[in-house]
């Protein structure tokens, strides 16, 4: 049975090891794709909110609830 302490040990350490091969964005960049997610974010918030509106209306029309 293998050690559970050892093997959180050696879980984490090789974390570690991989976490310094990532490569890391730059605050330019991660300035810009938060950015972008935001921009996405409100560009679908948008398109939800017209969507709603479009098929509420059209529930209301056929159920004769204007």
């Amino acid at each position: 049975m293998v050690n559970p302490v050892k093997a959180i040990q050696n879980l984490y350490f090789e974390t570690v090891e991989e976490m310094k091969k990532c490569t890391w964005p730059t605050k330019k960049e991660l300035v810009r794709s938060t950015g972008v997610v935001l921009t996405s974010l409100a560009i679908l918030t948008v398109m939800v909110m017209i969507f709603d509106w479009a098929f509420q209306s059209a529930v209301r029309l056929i159920a004769g609830m204007n």
